[in-house]
């Protein structure tokens, strides 16, 4: 099973998931089933227009690590609620603040509930691998990571829905400076170009793609990150949520909830991106899982800015 790096609760702004996917081969990895809260949009203010002077960071690097973190106290039920609270970005520049409810609170084991976080750098060997041939890169699971145009990557989790890094967006006080007119590349094949494009047609690592953009109708960045990105709640909540004005018509990935690193397949997470050091290139990797908390998992992916 591909899977792409793992997210928190907090990512069921607009659905809920009521069961994990579950295996009917022994030798498949198996997601045990939770309950989870639903989370209720409860009341919508409409705000100033924002100002769009940030510079796109690519790259956030928290001070906190698995120790600290394990150290911290968890967030009250009132502090949840604050933090899931989101401001939506319309298209027209025009922005609301929604706040939120959380019901059906059960137990389950929170330490399951996690997503990764590191530096982006290469450690020793490169062991990233590009992704070459329209036979991996347009169809599932490659085919679900987009490249956004603030130069970011993001990942298809819905028929119009885009998940991505709230640093890509936002910088905590203001909106970078392409997300008022953000977009969301798709690759696609280019049209061949008489003799030159059958010789290169060969060789699958010649085969010409381009990106065909979609425009961003919304964006929703969750109240932990712009409240708190200078300090370690922010980083539990880097993540934005776009909405594109037409549906992709593309497989997507569907969001659950990851098990423990004990549970995971070779202990090991799995990811592609456009890393900024290979323009135009799709970049897969893999690596074993270092660390955990109830909320994080730490590894040490090679990666760059841009993945």
């Amino acid at each position: 099973m591909f899977t792409m790096l793992g997210l928190p609760t907090v990512l069921l702004l607009l659905w809920t998931v009521n069961s994990a996917i579950s295996s009917r081969a022994h030798w498949k990895p198996t997601w045990p089933a939770y309950k989870v809260p639903v989370i209720v949009p409860q009341l919508t203010i409409n705000l100033d227009k924002p100002q769009f002077d940030a510079e796109a960071k690519l790259e956030v690097v928290s001070p906190c690590g698995p120790s600290c973190h394990k150290r911290s106290p968890l967030p009250t039920y009132e502090e949840v609620k604050d933090y899931l609270s989101y401001e939506t970005l319309y298209s027209n520049g025009s922005r609301t603040e929604t706040e939120v409810g959380i019901y059906i609170i059960t137990g389950s084991n929170s330490r399951a509930q996690s997503r990764s976080r590191t530096k982006r750098q290469i450690y020793g060997y490169d062991t990233r691998f590009s992704i070459f041939g329209k036979d991996f890169l347009l169809n599932y699971p490659f085919s679900t990571s987009v490249k956004l145009s603030t130069g970011c990557t993001g990942t298809l989790v819905a028929e119009k829905h885009v998940l991505t890094a709230a640093h890509c967006i936002h910088d905590g006080k203001s909106y970078v400076k392409g997300a008022k007119k953000l977009r969301v590349g798709f690759l696609r094949p280019k049209p061949k170009d008489g003799s030159k494009a059958a010789n290169a047609s060969s060789s699958p690592e010649h085969e010409k793609m381009k990106f065909q953009w979609i425009r961003v109708k919304r964006t929703h960045v969750p109240k932990g990150w712009i409240k708190g990105n200078a300090n370690d709640i922010g980083m539990d909540y880097d993540y934005a949520l776009l909405e594109l004005k037409k549906p992709h018509k593309q497989k997507f990935m569907k969001i659950g909830v990851s098990p423990s690193s004990r549970q995971l397949p070779g202990g090991r997470i799995h990811f592609s991106g456009y890393d900024n050091d290979r323009p135009g290139n799709l970049v897969y990797r893999f690596c074993d899982v270092k660390d955990e908390t109830y909320d994080l998992l730490y590894q040490q992916c090679d990666a760059q800015p841009g993945g």
